[in-house]
């Protein structure tokens, strides 16, 4: 009998870890998960190789009215232009799934960044099997992350405290990611760490 309970305790707490370990997501003051992706250009990427540096990550979908919002009206290229060229590393993700909204072959990707204008660090990182999305909890497009050269997540959310789709809100909203990386910059504690993501979900 008492095998028999200890079995059934330590099934009961396996059934608890997974769906813990399915929901794993990188969480302010933790290193951020490690990852392996490789981008539009065939180029891999990973954790390690930026390593002592600062490093944006951005998901995006071209499809979604939300990614709309800040390509379409060219906040999102300011910020990677202005921040990239302060030295700080910017990536961005598609998650989509083949056959999914989102989903982009290399070469359509590599068309996708031209006529988007993206200032990012590389191509889009195609993370079509969900493995990168995952790990870090993303869960919309755009959901934004920053990691400091330690490897820790300094930030984790929205890019911003307004959730409407409407591009013309951009000038009056608080930029979460520009505040975090400004304060960061300066030595200066960060303010908002982590916020809710808004926009469309990954499409895994």
């Amino acid at each position: 009998m008492k095998i028999s309970h200890n079995l059934s305790r330590w099934m009961f707490s396996l059934l608890l870890a997974v769906p813990a370990m399915a929901m794993a997501a990188a969480v302010p003051g933790e290193k951020a998960p490690a990852f392996s992706e490789v981008d539009a250009a065939g180029k891999t990427h990973t954790l390690d190789d930026y390593a002592g540096k600062w490093l944006v990550i951005e998901w995006f979908n071209k499809d979604c009215p939300y990614v709309k919002k800040h390509y379409g009206s060219g906040n999102m290229q300011a910020l990677q232009e202005k921040y990239t060229g302060e030295g700080i590393q910017w990536l961005t993700v598609i998650s989509s799934a083949k056959g999914k909204q989102g989903y982009l072959e290399p070469a359509a990707a590599l068309e996708v960044a031209k006529g988007h204008n993206l200032n990012a660090s590389a191509p889009f990182l195609l993370d079509t099997d969900g493995d990168m999305g995952r790990a870090f909890g993303a869960k919309t497009t755009p959901h934004m992350f920053i990691i400091n050269p330690e490897g820790k997540v300094v930030y984790a959310g929205a890019i911003d405290d307004n959730d409407s789709a409407n591009p013309a809100v951009i000038p009056k909203s608080n930029n979460y990611v520009a505040a975090a990386l400004d304060a960061s910059m300066s030595g200066e504690a960060i303010q908002v760490a982590s916020s809710r993501a808004y926009g469309c979900s990954v499409k895994y």
